[in-house]
């Protein structure tokens, strides 16, 4: 299991995406209060339930080494929930008059490329296994 290289990258994922919870994304002045406030996947309910799910999503994808079909579909789920989280992130930047983003906030660019690299390695596993059943 952890010799397959997808699993790496599906652990990289899931600890970036835990990382996510705790650091954050974007710094500056929020609108309602005029304060300066640091944006973390913490924030708010629906953020936070969609980072903590997504970190959970590739710690199980993981055990999922025997059936590739069903872990080459989370993968992909995967990436739509990372994608869905980016778009969650920049709703809640529109909450605030001015500031930058966090340099944490490239742990979000390990996420994506730590599904997609599974999802290959997952679907070049399957390739093989083809392939050797094709020859018996």
């Amino acid at each position: 299991m952890i010799q397959r290289v997808q699993s790496l990258w599906l652990l990289l994922a899931a600890v970036c995406a835990a990382l996510t919870l705790n650091f954050p994304f974007y710094s500056g002045n929020y609108i309602k209060d005029n304060t300066t406030h640091l944006l973390t996947g913490m924030d708010g309910f629906v953020l936070a339930t969609t980072t903590i799910i997504l970190s959970a999503l590739a710690l199980f994808t993981i055990f999922l080494f025997k059936n590739r079909k069903l872990q080459l579909r989370l993968c992909i789920a995967g990436i739509l929930l990372e994608v869905l989280v980016i778009f969650l992130y920049y709703r809640e930047i529109q909450d605030y008059s001015a500031g930058t983003y966090s340099l944490t906030s490239i742990l979000h660019a390990g996420i994506l490329p730590g599904f997609f690299l599974a999802a290959r390695g997952i679907s070049k596993d399957a390739k093989i296994i083809r392939e050797s059943d094709r020859l018996r």
